[in-house]
This record gives structure tokens, sequence and C-alpha cells, in this order.
């Protein structure tokens, strides 16, 4: 190949928008030519490593725009330190298959049991299989409704929220709310329900939720929308960070 075809074939493959066959089709040609492989199965190993290029731009896409406090994996989870929690059922949600459902998943448990963790495993795992996500606190997204409402913005915040596949609300229960964000949080559950998935964690029994919501008929009437479809994941051990410290102090 003289060099202008070389430019040439390079300027359709970004125009094409195949940087991934851009950078490997020489290198590639060359090993195809040492190992005697055939013009198709070449083209073929362009084509995978085009594809699982693009697969991985997409993950990091996700991953950046779900906005999680950390990349935390199953794999990184220390299910002995949690006996309560079933390690197949986890896997099973890590399927996302709820998602595709629009069921939601609750975790409840104290401080410290590894909730946000699989929460976030959750939320990367769903990010793997091209899901939108977004990770809020809940006070965050209080404060973010409350922000979006002053500006006249709310309308637009709830519908860029009705659209996301998977919605993470992390440490229910932590913060109390103005009755305002509880309202407005409500309507974020309610824009969902049946709809789109939920996982949320809190720290709290739900017959505890009135004191962070302020409204036992908001409680209520949220609790129903939540738990209608839901995976409950009971966490209540001793704290899971407290234990990890614990152990390196001893090492």
């Amino acid at each position: 190949m003289n060099p202008g075809e070389r430019l040439s074939l390079e300027a359709h493959f970004k125009t094409l928008r195949l940087p991934s066959v851009n950078r490997e089709y020489a290198r590639t040609a060359v090993d195809a030519v040492n190992e005697g492989v055939s013009h198709e199965r070449y083209l073929l190993r362009l084509m995978e490593m085009e594809l699982a290029d693009r697969d991985n731009r997409v993950f990091a896409k996700r991953l950046k725009d779900a906005r999680l406090p950390s990349k935390k994996t199953l794999a990184e989870f220390d299910f002995a330190a949690i006996p309560a929690v079933d390690p197949m059922k986890v896997h099973r949600l890590a399927s996302c298959e709820f998602v595709a459902r629009a069921e939601n998943v609750l975790l409840v448990g104290g401080n410290g049991t590894g909730k946000t963790h699989l929460a976030t495993a959750i939320a990367v795992e769903a990010c793997k299989r091209k899901l939108s996500v977004r990770f809020y606190t809940v006070s965050q997204l209080v404060e973010a409704l409350i922000e979006a409402r002053s500006e006249r913005a709310l309308s637009r915040m709830r519908a860029s929220l009705k659209k996301l596949d998977l919605l993470i609300l992390d440490e229910l229960g932590f913060v109390p709310l103005p009755a305002t964000g509880a309202d407005l949080l409500f309507e974020v559950v309610s824009d969902r329900y049946e709809r789109r998935s939920i996982v949320l964690t809190t720290n709290l029994p739900f017959e505890e939720w009135i004191s962070v919501l302020a409204s036992e008929p908001l409680t209520h009437t949220m609790l129903d929308r939540l738990t209608h479809h839901v995976h409950i994941l009971e966490m209540n051990a001793r704290s899971y960070r407290l234990a990890q410290s614990l152990q390196a102090r001893t090492a």
C-alpha cells in the first residue's frame, strides 16, 4: 500500500468512526500474514477489537454519567462479614433483570454494613449492561430538586430523572428532610413507580421513616410505591467498616 492509499484508508476509518481499527489495522495485518490468517479472519479480528473498545468506551461513559462515589464491585465485598446477606440473591440482582421488570431494591441496615458498597456494585453492573444510572444521596437529590424548583427547572429535572433506567438513592435516614424536600422526593418515587427502578439504602426500619419524612400519610404512600415490587436485603450486622478497620489494626 502506497502512502497516498494509506492516508485515504485512515481518513475513511475516521469518517466511519472506527478509531480502534485505525489504530490496529497495520499491526494486525502483520500478525495475520505471519500466522497465515485469511482475509476474512483478519477482518473479523479488527471488528472484534472495534466492538470491544466501543463497549469499553460506552461503559466508561455510563460510569462517568452515574457519578458514583467510588467504583465498588461485588468481588470486593466480604459476604462472610455480613452473613444476613444471601450472596446468590445479590448476584441475581447484579444481573439487573429487576431493572427490566421495573422493580426496586431496598438495602436496610445499620451504619457501616456495606449498603452503599452493594448499591454501587449493582450500579456498576448496570453500567456494564449499557443501562443509564445516576447516584445521589437522598439529601443531595432533595437539595438539587429544591434548587431546580427555585430556578423554575423542576419539570426538566424530573423528566431527566424519569428517563434513567436505574436511580440509586443512598442514605435515607441520615439527614431529616424539610417538608418540601420530602414532597419532592415522593414525586420522584411516584414518577418511577412501575416504570423504572430504584435502589435505595437506609439505616432505618420502615416504621421509623416518618422521623425523616415528617408526614405519616406521605411515608405510608411512599413505602407502598417502593415496596410493591421490591427485593429487600436486610443487612443488620456488626459494622463492616469497623470490622475491616479492626482487622487492619491487628495485622
